[in-house]
């Protein structure tokens, strides 16, 4: 295997195209150079790895703790909620800042920046006494996580090349995609321990020591910033950025906060609203990129090959994966009275197996891989027809309830993974940073417009009467996951370019 090659400036490299096998054109005629070399690349991939699976966990960590955090803290519904998705909502607000950020600061500054910010704010949670101290340190949590989760894509795209970032690109999406079920897998073996009956605070208080290791290691392995005239020249684009945070909280804060306040009229204004200014922000961005400007997302980011496209599939599969674990979760816990750590460990297999298609899909034969993103979204489809069926009447599915777990942890693997990893090669390592904001932002999106739209039909469905109101909440739920998946599908086999 050719060994990690690593480069201290943000020059290209010639890369394989993982999709057909070939070699790219250069793009920088020193790319074949190893330039100054950071100390054991495997450490610096450790590293930022890390943090980017501490911050995902944060996001679903906490869901099977709920119940226990509401019971301790007093927690209204409403209280609640803002303790879950309050770390979500400052998350997908700030990242398109955050990428931007690391471009003019530095990558590796705000990176450790945002480690920092994180670590402490896990152990202020940690801490909390009451939930209006946890909220706002979940909001804090939040915002360092969008300071230090796109320095990761982009300090991946500028320091590795060739077949070294071909295998660590493999390793992010493995992490990227095995996050949300491995954060309820661990919150439900953490919360049933109850180590020294600290109930739901080790959910928090685990990033801590991680967080200070990593704030050791970090300023030894990640590479100097080394930011030149075009960082300067790029600037902040404050417009823009503002435009894009008010559209970006109007969207995520009914999504998130809606179904428990059943869903009020300010709710459908902001979304109305949230609607306007992403028009807004557009129009802003067009002009500004006419009169030489460098708006918050390239034009050359939207036009890379397969972007768009990319998009709308990875939105897709969030959306399914999120929806499906916060309906199954609550399924499964109050429906069927499963415990934390019973439950924790039920998406243990899906985390598995979506883990590892991400790190092997590049061993399937080069000729299959255009067609992986449509051929995962089909199997996730058929996993969630399975779950229904499994799950119908109440009954815990048996062995059935793993099979289909295990297909859908490698089908939902198969539709972002490779996705993920083709669309990111067509960006040149300069646009690193915006594309690093622009599809972490995605994630989010799809991940809250899951939880809200099919979390809400779950929801509103287990008011209705019947033995197992639960069981028919999920089967329709069930139902509608099916169809996305096949809408997803459909976009998937459109046509295809590569773009690696």
């Amino acid at each position: 295997m050719t060994s990690p090659v690593m480069k201290g400036a943000p020059a290209q490299a010639a890369t394989r195209n993982p999709a057909t096998g070939g070699q790219d054109t250069a793009r920088d005629p020193d790319a074949t150079k190893t330039g100054r070399a950071g100390p054991k690349p495997g450490l610096l991939l450790a590293t930022i790895l890390t943090g980017q699976f501490m911050a995902l966990l944060d996001v679903f960590i906490v869901n099977v703790a709920a119940p226990t955090m509401r019971a301790d803290l007093h927690a209204s519904g409403a209280s609640l909620q803002l303790v879950i998705a309050g770390y979500t909502i400052a998350y997908a607000v700030l990242l398109i800042t955050g990428a931007r950020l690391g471009g003019l600061l530095g990558h590796r500054r705000l990176f450790i920046a945002g480690l920092a910010l994180f670590t402490a704010a896990s152990l202020a949670c940690g801490l909390a006494q009451n939930t209006g101290e946890l909220i706002g340190f979940r909001f804090a949590q939040g915002t360092g996580s969008a300071l230090m989760i796109p320095q990761v894509l982009s300090l991946l795209q500028l320091t590795f090349s060739g077949e070294a970032r071909n295998r660590a690109m493999s390793i992010y999406s493995a992490v990227l995609s095995s996050g949300a079920a491995l954060g309820q897998s661990l919150g439900g073996i953490l919360v049933s321990a109850d180590l020294f009956g600290s109930g739901w605070r080790p959910v928090f208080l685990v990033n801590v020591p991680i967080g200070a290791v990593m704030l050791v290691i970090a300023p030894r392995v990640l590479p100097r910033d080394e930011r030149g005239a075009d960082g300067r020249r790029r600037g902040l684009d404050l417009p823009g950025l503002t435009v894009l945070a008010a559209a970006v909280t109007l969207l995520t804060v009914p999504l998130v906060l809606g179904q428990e306040e059943g869903w009020p009229v300010w709710g459908w204004v902001c979304l109305g609203l949230s609607v306007l200014l992403f028009c807004l922000f557009m129009v802003l961005e067009s002009r500004l990129a006419r009169r030489g400007g460098a708006p918050l997302v390239s034009g050359r980011v939207l036009r890379a090959p397969g972007m768009l496209r990319a998009v709308i599939v990875i939105m897709t599969t969030m959306a399914v994966n999120a929806g499906f674990l916060f309906a199954v979760a609550l399924h499964l816990q109050s429906g069927l009275g499963f415990s934390a750590l019973r439950t924790g460990l039920t998406f243990a297999v899906a985390a598995v197996s979506f883990g590892g298609i991400g790190l092997n899909w590049r061993r399937l034969p080069l000729s299959w891989r255009p067609w992986l993103p449509a051929a995962g979204l089909l199997v996730s489809a058929a996993s969630f027809a399975g779950l229904g069926l499994a799950l119908r009447g109440g009954g815990d599915g048996g062995a059935a309830l793993y099979v289909c777990l295990l297909t859908l942890g490698c089908g939902l693997g198969l539709g972002f993974s490779p996705t993920f990893t083709l669309a990111l090669f067509g960006v040149a390592p300069q646009d690193a940073a915006d594309a690093s904001g622009l599809l972490a932002t995605v994630t989010q999106l799809g991940q809250l417009l899951g939880v809200a739209a099919l979390g809400t039909l779950y929801l509103n469905r287990l008011d209705l009467p019947g033995v197992h109101p639960s069981a028919h909440a999920f089967a329709v739920t069930a139902v509608a996951l099916t169809a996305v998946c096949l809408a997803g599908t459909a976009v998937a086999l459109g046509r295809r370019r590569a773009t690696a």
